[in-house]
C-alpha cells in the first residue's frame, strides 16, 4: 500500500505555510488575501524570489525582467508550433520550457525564474491561437504581464480583466508542498538545474488529481443547468459515486481562504452575475447536502470551484485553465526550487519492502 506522506515534514521553508485547520494560507510571512488585495503579480514573485537571492530585486525590476523575458520566448516560438502539433495546450507549455537552457541562465540578463515565467503566457497563446488557425499575436514587453498575456490571446485585456487574471495569479502562486511542488524540489535536488525541475513539476501538475478541477467545474455547472435541477442532480452524483467537482480538500478541513477571493473576483467581473449566482445555488446545496450525509467530516468549497468561475468570467476557453494555473505556481516553484538548493540536501526518501523474500533472508534478517 502507497504512502500519501501525510505528516510526514521533508524541509523547512520561508515560502508559505498551509493551515488546514484554521482555513489559512501566509505567503512569506503575508496572509494570501493581503497579497491578493494589496500587491501587484511582480511584487509577489519579488517577495518569493528575494528569500534566497543573491541579490534581490524590487517589484518593478521583476516587471522589466518579465517582459524581456516574453520577448525571448517569442523568438522560440516558431520552434514550438514546428513540434507542437496536435499536443494539448500543457504540453506545448511543457515543450516550450524545454526549449530553455538550464545551463545558461544568464544569458540574456535575467535569471531562469523569470525567463520561465516570462515565456509561459507567450508559449501558451502563440499554441492557442496556432491551433485554432488564427495568427500569433506578438508580446509587448510594456504591458502588465496578465494584460499581455490576454492580449496575446486576443481576448479583452482592459484593466478589470488584466487584474482579475493577475489577482488569480497571485492567489495560486505558492501552496506548501504540494504534488507539484514536491516533484520540483525533488529535481532540483538532484542539481539538475531550475528549468528541469519546473518541467517536471508541470508534468506532475497535469495529472487530474492535482490540477485538473477547474475545468470540470464547468462541466458540472453545464449538466446541471437550472437551480430546479440542483437537488436531484447532487443526490444522483452521489448516488452514482461521482467526485462533486471543487468540493473538498487534503489539507484544509474548513474553506479554502483563496475560495472567497476568487468569490469576490467573480463578483467584480462584468456580466458574472447570473453565473455567479447560479454557482452560488449549486454551491449551497451541495454542502447542505453533504453536512447532512457527511456529519462527522466537513467538507467545502475549494479553490477549483471559484477558479473556474473566475477563469470563465475573464474569458478564458476551459482548454487553458490548467497551463494558466502553471503560469501562476510557477513563481512558487522557482522559490522553492532556490530554497531546495541552498539546502545542498538531496532528496532520497526510504521505502518499506513488503514483497517475497529469498529462502533462507528472513532468518538472515531476523540473525542481523
Amino acid at each position: 500500500m502507497s504512502a500519501g506522506l501525510e505528516g510526514i515534514v521533508v524541509a523547512e521553508t520561508r515560502l508559505s505555510r498551509v493551515d488546514g485547520i484554521a482555513g489559512r494560507l501566509i505567503v512569506a510571512g503575508h496572509d494570501v488575501e493581503d497579497l491578493v488585495a494589496d500587491w501587484s503579480l511582480p511584487d509577489v514573485a519579488a517577495l518569493l524570489w528575494n528569500e534566497y537571492a543573491d541579490t534581490p530585486r524590487r517589484g518593478d525590476q521583476v516587471a522589466s525582467d518579465l517582459g524581456r523575458a516574453r520577448l525571448i520566448a517569442a523568438d522560440l516560438v516558431p520552434r514550438l508550433l514546428r513540434v507542437s502539433g496536435g499536443a494539448t495546450p500543457v504540453e506545448a507549455l511543457r515543450t516550450g520550457w524545454s526549449l530553455l537552457n538550464d545551463n545558461d541562465p544568464k544569458k540574456h540578463g535575467i535569471d531562469n525564474s523569470a525567463l520561465l515565467t516570462g515565456a509561459a503566457p507567450v508559449f501558451v497563446a502563440a499554441h492557442w491561437r496556432h491551433s485554432n488557425n488564427t495568427s500569433v499575436i506578438a508580446p509587448d514587453p510594456e504591458r502588465g504581464h496578465a494584460a499581455d498575456f490576454l492580449a496575446m490571446l486576443g481576448l479583452n485585456h482592459e484593466a478589470l480583466s488584466a487584474r482579475a487574471l493577475e489577482r488569480y495569479l497571485i492567489t495560486i502562486a505558492d501552496h506548501g508542498m504540494n504534488a507539484s511542488t514536491f516533484t520540483a524540489r525533488a529535481v532540483a535536488s538532484t542539481q539538475a538545474g531550475e528549468i528541469s525541475a519546473v518541467v517536471a513539476a508541470l508534468c506532475a501538475l497535469k495529472g487530474p488529481l492535482h490540477g485538473g478541477a477547474p475545468g470540470p467545474v464547468l462541466d458540472m455547472l453545464d449538466e446541471i443547468a437550472s437551480e430546479s435541477d440542483i437537488t436531484p442532480w447532487i443526490h444522483a452524483a452521489l448516488a452514482e459515486g461521482s467526485r462533486l467537482m471543487g468540493f473538498g480538500h487534503r489539507v484544509y478541513r474548513t474553506r479554502d481562504p483563496r475560495a472567497d477571493v476568487l468569490k469576490e473576483i467573480v463578483r467584480n467581473l462584468k456580466d458574472a452575475s447570473d453565473r455567479i449566482a447560479f454557482a452560488e445555488a449549486v454551491e449551497n446545496g451541495v454542502l447542505e447536502t453533504l453536512a447532512a450525509r457527511y456529519p462527522d467530516r466537513r467538507l467545502d468549497t475549494n479553490v477549483e470551484f471559484y477558479t473556474a468561475l473566475a477563469l470563465d468570467g475573464i474569458g478564458l476557453p476551459r482548454e487553458l485553465f490548467t497551463p494558466v494555473f502553471a503560469m501562476g505556481r510557477v513563481i512558487g516553484w522557482c522559490a522553492h526550487i532556490k530554497e531546495q538548493v541552498a539546502s545542498g540536501r538531496l532528496i532520497r526518501p526510504a521505502t518499506s519492502y513488503v514483497g517475497n523474500l529469498p529462502e533462507g533472508a528472513a532468518a538472515l534478517q531476523m540473525a542481523g
